[in-house]
């Protein structure tokens, strides 16, 4: 069997080796992302496997591989929203992602960038760097985290992960959840709905997959409902803040705080070197902020993590193309 892999970067390739060698099938390996530049190339393969980090729109990349006898398309991420659903069942292509990698490495990135803006490291940074002020100063104390009131914004894999660690770490967690969860609720002290969680979080950290009804659940309304030093956390998608919003938000002092590792306009240059000149002018405007902090889209990036997202792709690729049914399969 021949796989191919697109926009492979060089932590990936050991876990790629490691699966060919065990399995016996050939994989060959992509840096650039696939398009609909180099979609010929996937001619004489079986099974493709791509990042979600550059948008697959193109009617012609579809039809190109319907017509190349592909099965499928697997995304190394939980996240699918690259993919046209429509334009993929129109050309016979079953999806798949990676649902659970390792909810950890996302829960604890989360609990990093909470960290990092409650003890206020950006501001200290700030003052050290751009003004040599080693000062301490009233307006710099932080509180801790046991005292604090911790909203999870959707309790899957990953927000239950998040539970755990913050509830370990004493905090009161409250959970916005479309169904009660039997495995997370030890983890929960109260489930409510997402008025009363804006209402009482001082940190809210969303892990919410990316819907019509999720995209810019977060905006100036829910904002303004924060409590005026409250954290925002978003390790979910980009679209579900509106960053406009959330930058008014910020400069008006509304909120205290965001913690970004994903944003909606990340596909343009998130994953790649780009000119300076093509940054996109929000991603520039909240870097400057001391009270915000972003990465990206690596909350994923772990040894565990990077291994699973390869490997089980690819074991869904070689289940398909054997006419296989997988769990992983995307429901159209």
């Amino acid at each position: 069997m021949k796989l191919i892999m697109f926009g492979v970067d060089d932590k990936e390739v050991p876990y790629a080796k490691e699966w060919a060698e065990k399995t016996g099938n050939e994989v060959k390996i992509v840096e650039d992302q696939l398009s609909s530049t180099n979609v010929d190339s996937v001619d004489g393969y079986d099974g493709i496997s791509v990042l979600q980090t550059s948008k697959i729109d193109d009617p012609a990349i579809y039809a190109k591989l319907n017509q190349f006898g592909i099965k499928q398309l697997s995304t190394r991420t939980a996240g699918y929203d690259m993919f046209d659903l429509d334009l993929a069942k129109k050309n016979c292509l079953k999806i798949t992602n990676v649902s659970i990698y390792s909810p950890r490495a996302i829960a604890e990135m989360g609990l990093t960038h909470a960290m990092y803006l409650l003890r206020k490291i950006g501001e200290f940074k700030q003052r050290m760097v751009n003004n040599a002020d080693f000062r301490w100063s009233k307006d710099l104390v932080s509180d801790e985290i046991y005292n604090q009131t911790v909203a999870i914004v959707g309790l899957g894999h990953i927000g239950g992960a998040t539970a755990q660690i913050y509830k370990a770490l004493g905090a009161r967690v409250i959970a916005v959840t479309r169904a009660t969860s039997v495995v997370y609720a030890p983890y929960v002290d109260e489930f409510v709905d997402l008025e009363t969680a804006l209402k009482e979080a001082d940190i809210i950290t969303l892990h919410v997959p990316l819907t019509s009804s999720t995209e810019n659940m977060f905006a100036a309304p829910q904002f303004k409902k924060m409590k005026k030093n409250a954290l925002l956390i978003n390790m979910a998608r980009g679209k579900v803040v509106n960053t406009a919003d959330l930058i008014d938000a910020l400069k008006n002092h509304e909120i205290g705080g965001a913690g970004l590792d994903t944003l909606g306009d990340e596909t343009t240059y998130f994953s790649k070197k780009v000119a300076s000149e093509d940054v996109p002018a929000d991603f520039k405007e909240l870097v400057k902020m001391p009270n915000v902090v972003v990465t990206p889209h690596v909350a994923f990036m772990t040894d565990t993590a990077v291994r699973n997202m390869v490997q089980i792709s690819l074991n869904d690729i070689a289940a398909i193309v054997e006419g296989k049914n997988v769990k992983n399969e995307v429901r159209f």
